[in-house]
């Protein structure tokens, strides 16, 4: 079963290594009016595959599996290159939740804490 379950996951990996490669990052530079621009991208992906051996009344074995997987290419930043000159241009996204949750956290902690000291002076002057 190992050596089947390898295989799928193999053959998911060469289909990705297809899919992304280093020009998916980097992208091919593009020259308009003396300014040279390379495309810069993030790429995620993610596989899985699993399999397992059936039970059978047979002397034959059976095996069932499958494997799959994902990929996002977000486009971060552009390099630009005039007159030798090299700037990085990064793309405005919007934040995510996960994001905006993270920038408001010192806040909250703020708000917390002063809570809790109020509280206990409070309630040692009691």
């Amino acid at each position: 079963m190992e050596k089947k379950v390898s295989e799928l996951l193999g053959v998911t990996m060469d289909k990705v290594k297809e899919m992304v490669d280093v020009d998916t990052v980097i992208g091919n530079p593009v020259t308009v009016e003396g300014v040279t621009l390379i495309p810069v991208s993030k790429v995620t992906y993610g596989f899985a595959g699993g399999g397992s051996d059936l039970p059978t009344k047979s002397s034959k074995e059976l095996f069932g599996g499958g494997s799959g997987a994902g990929i996002t290419v977000t486009p971060i930043a552009f390099i630009s290159i005039q007159d030798g000159r090299v700037n990085v241009l990064p793309l405005v996204t919007q934040p995510t939740a996960v994001d905006s949750l993270v920038s408001k956290l010192p806040d909250a902690y703020h708000r917390i804490s002063t809570d809790i000291a109020r509280r206990r002076e409070e309630k040692a002057s009691k």
